[in-house]
Order: C-alpha cells, then structure tokens, then sequence
C-alpha cells in the first residue's frame, strides 16, 4: 500500500534496534517511565523548551488508564461540590487550552441534567454560575434551562415523569489515546527518544541516587533487546503501576495510591438514542453519563476500590447491574440487558490514597513526591489537566537540573492535526464528495492532517496502515484499541475490521501468516472474555 508523503514528525517506531542503541547511546536530562498522557505531556513540554528526553512504556501508549477514561474534557462540576475550587479552576481553565491546541479532539457537547423541583434547579444553577465565573465561560456557553416539553421534544428517550426541566450546558469529548498519542508525536518532533513496549526493570543506584534505568524489550521476538538509559533526572509517571516503580527504587517504599476501576458499557445507538450526553443518578447518587457516539451510545462509569494494577481490569455483574439500573430509572426506551451490550471498556485511575473516603470522594488533584534515589514520582489528576500537570513537573525539573529553559509554550503550540479549524475541514471534505459520517470519523482521526491522508481513501486497512508508518503501531491490538477506537465504537466492536488491518499491517511489520492470525485471534479472544464476563448479568430490576 502507498501512503502520500508523511508529516514531519511521523511516529514509525519498527526499528527496534535503533531505538535501543539510541536509547543506551546518550545521558539524558530526562527520562520518564510511563506513556500515558501525563508522560506524554511532561515529554511534549519538555522537549519543546530543550531538556533531552528519554520516554519508555512498557506497553502501548495510552494502554492504560489513559485510554480507559469517559472520554471528556470537562471542567470538574462535580469537584465544586467537593469544595475544591482550585480543581475546579484550573479544569475549567485547561478544557480551553486543549481546545486550542487540539481543536479536532475537543468535540464539543450538550450535557443534560434533569431536575425535579424548583430547589433542584436553583441548586444546579448556583453551581454552574459558580463554576462558569471560575472558569470565565464565555456567554454564548453558558448554561440555559429547558422546561419538560422542551425536555421530552428535545431528549425524548428520557422518561421525564418525574422531571420539572433540565439544566444543559457545554462540554467536550475527546479520543484521550489519540490525545496522548499528540503529544507523544510532538515529543519526538521535539527530539524526545520514545519507545513503547520497554519496560522498566531495574533502577540503577550509586551512591543513593538514581542514575540509570535498565530496560527491556517487551515484543515477541525481542526478548533479547535490552538498553541501559542513563539519565540526570527521572520521573515515575507509571499511572497504575507508580508503586510498582517506586518499590524499584527502594524496597522498602509504602504503598501511596489507591486504585479505582471505572466501567463503561457501549450499546447501539438504537437502543438507548440520545443526542446529547444525559446526566443520570445512580443507586447511590453518584452522577453517571450516558454519551452519544456515533452509531453507539456509551454509559459509564463506574468508582470502585480495585485490588491490583491491571492492564485490562475485568467487568463485574455488579458493574454493569449498576449501570443498567442507572439507566433503566432515567429512560422510556425497553430496558437494556446485558444482551445489549455491544462492546465494554474497563480501566484504573491512579488516585493517591486518602484514608476512609470512598473512591469517589478521594481528591483528583495531583500530587508529587520524591524517593530516596530522587526519582520524581506523579499520581492523581484530572486528564483534562494533564497539559497544566507537566508544566508543574517540568518547572520543578529545571529547577533542579540547574537550567533556564524557555517559557511554557504547550498552551499556545498546536499539537498534530490541530492547527486548522474541523469545521473547515469538514466543508472541504464534503465539497470533495466525502460522506458526513465519513468526513467527521477522519477528521476525528488525523485533524489537519486529513488533507493529506484522505487522498489515500478510509477505512481499516489505510488507518491501520499509518498507524504503523505515522503513530507507533506495532500490534493489531495498538490499532484495534487505542489509533482507530474500533474496539469501542464500532457496532460490531471492530471484529469486522481486523482481518483488513492486519493484512495491511503484514508487510509493513513483517509478520507471517501465523503472527497475522494470531494478532487476530488476540483481539476476538479480548473482546469475546469481556462479554462472556458480563452475559450472565440480569436484566436490570423493573
């Protein structure tokens, strides 16, 4: 397959021994041990003002927590509740830098919140002017009310017997892998070294302090690949898997984070039609969102104590008893099952312990502390205000590492994709004979860079193509789960896309037949488990 020209800062990442020559060959300023979106941001931010980088995750980027999100930018409504104004602010604060810079993965919604009564109207209202003064909303997106005829013409899958109205106001979706993924290409467009799948063996000690990171090479057929990546100074941004780091670096370090597992059910549109994203109260009214997309609506989440840090953190009958039932009080449609569902995410949010709250009381706000061998360690936060986090990080590393590095300029420089407006875009697609669903999926995908990717044609064989030359890719799952999101939002959560995937993918990785199918054979047998977990699940209670 022949691609047009690839941008500058394409992310092709299939030499792997080059990368770990690289990776071993250099002292770097900085290396930060995670590929999530706050390693990706403190890398983009710290690249941009000149520190060298190192960035190694020992999966995929964004395989974790930072894929497994609701989705959103959001301005944090429910931390005013919570008292933590701060929180509040700088969200409200951030949604508008991200918009800036990522235009094309900032989708900007209505959000729906019934109401009952006249108190319940001027409480939510009170907040919201509380939280739109914070965050200097603009006028034109701020809240409005909508009585129930306006309420049942508008949404009218929702069962508005025991509503008075709703309040409804803007917020924004977002592809949070494909947001990592940015910032991860404007790292190495920065002269950041990244690799994916190097892991993080060893912390290397003299004299107490941390010096170097012995990593290995975690893909079938690199067993052997190993790199030591010196650095000045290191940052653990492991997401789930900080304790893990920090026990590395001494043995004797205490747990800091308390994991919460949030859950996700995707349905066919047709079966819970929405057109904005509905604020639902749970059994245990927690605020729970039902969210448009495409051909799907999506539910979520859930905010338990999970035990373990896990890639793929399973799906409980009792997380989606909680969502179906959430559902079922909130909507007139048939009640959905669990023979709904037709597709399910599950992931764990690093949260820093803080003893006898739940989990959905335990603060976002992210914290920092350093170990004995003086790595950096970051947990907590808010996706929406990770581009704020690592400036923080970077300002403080700078600090330490001695040098007067440019000004922060993450807020105002573009990221991949993003320095063209979608809506121009998307009337340059459709003057070319461009589908509208077709229009908004590339756009979605690629922003600016649609103008030279649509001249290779849609579907899963060119995405997953430049996947491979352009985004990192180096399994079918990379592509399925995290670059396409076809493991989420398609009907039939992909399956139908993997066999043109891979084929494409093939030649550029250099599989056999037998790798293709057993890259194949890997993603049904992932999305068969989740919902062999959750069939059992009873319908949810009349």
């Amino acid at each position: 397959m022949t691609l047009v020209p690839l941008p500058a800062d394409a992310l092709d990442l299939r030499d792997r021994d080059a990368i770990f020559d690289a990776l071993g060959r250099e002292v770097f300023d900085l290396a930060i041990i995670g590929g999530g979106i706050t390693g990706a941001g403190i890398a983009r931010d710290a690249a941009i003002r000149g520190l060298t980088v190192a960035l190694l995750e020992a999966r995929d980027f964004a395989s974790g927590t930072s894929s497994r999100s609701s989705k959103m930018i959001h301005g944090g409504l429910r931390y005013l509740a919570q008292g933590d104004l701060n929180l509040v602010r700088e969200a409200a604060s951030e949604r508008k830098a991200v918009e800036a810079i990522a235009p094309h993965l900032t989708r900007q919604t209505a959000f729906v919140m019934p109401f009952r009564n006249a108190a319940a109207e001027a409480k939510l209202r009170a907040g919201l002017w509380t939280f739109e003064k914070l965050g200097d909303v603009l006028k034109e997106r701020r809240h409005e009310v909508w009585s129930r005829s306006d309420l049942t013409a508008r949404e009218p899958a929702i069962d508005a017997t025991d509503a008075a109205g709703a309040v409804v106001y803007p917020e924004y979706l977002t592809d949070d892998a494909r947001l990592t993924l940015a910032n991860i290409r404007s790292a190495a467009g920065a002269g950041a070294r990244v690799a994916s799948y190097a892991r993080v063996e060893a912390v290397i000690l003299e004299n107490g302090r941390a010096t170097a990171l012995d990593v290995a090479d975690t893909l079938p057929g690199g067993e052997a690949r190993r790199a030591r990546v010196r650095a000045r100074v290191i940052v653990n941004a492991a997401g789930p898997w900080v304790d893990a780091v920090r026990a590395l670096e001494s043995a004797a370090a205490t747990s800091r984070l308390a994991l919460a597992r949030g859950v996700h059910l995707v349905v066919l549109r047709a079966a819970l039609p929405v057109t904005r994203t509905v604020i639902m109260s749970a059994a245990d009214r927690r605020s729970v969102f039902a969210v448009p997309k495409g051909a799907v609506t999506y539910i979520g989440t859930t905010d338990t104590f999970h035990p373990v840090a896990e890639a793929w953190p399973p799906v409980t009958p009792d997380d989606v008893g909680y969502l179906l039932s959430a559902a079922a009080a909130r909507f007139s449609t048939p009640r959905l099952t669990a023979d709904d569902i037709v597709s399910v995410w599950s992931g764990v949010r690093p949260l820093v312990a803080q003893a006898g709250k739940s989990a959905s009381d335990i603060s976002r706000k992210d914290e920092l502390w350093t170990g004995p061998g003086g790595i950096l360690s970051i947990a907590g936060g808010k996706l929406t205000a990770y581009r704020r986090m690592a400036e923080r990080v970077v300002d403080e590393l700078a600090t330490s590492l001695g040098r007067a590095t440019a000004a922060c300029r993450t807020a105002l420089d573009p990221l991949p994709g993003g320095d063209i407006a979608p809506a121009t875009l998307r009337a340059e697609l459709l003057a070319a004979g461009r589908e509208e669903i077709d229009a908004d999926r590339l756009i979605g995908l690629y922003g600016s860079e649609v103008r030279a990717t649509s001249a290779d044609g849609s579907g899963p064989a060119v995405e997953a193509a430049r996947a491979v030359l352009c985004e990192g890719a180096l399994t079918l799952e990379d592509y399925w789960a995290r670059r396409s999101a076809r493991a989420w939002f398609d009907p039939d959560a992909g399956m139908g896309a993997l066999a043109a995937a891979a084929g494409a993918m093939a030649p550029l990785l250099g599989w056999s037949a037998n790798r293709s199918a057993q890259e194949i054979d890997g993603c049904r047998e992932r999305h068969r488990r989740d919902l062999a977990s959750i069939r059992a699940v009873s319908p949810a209670p009349a």
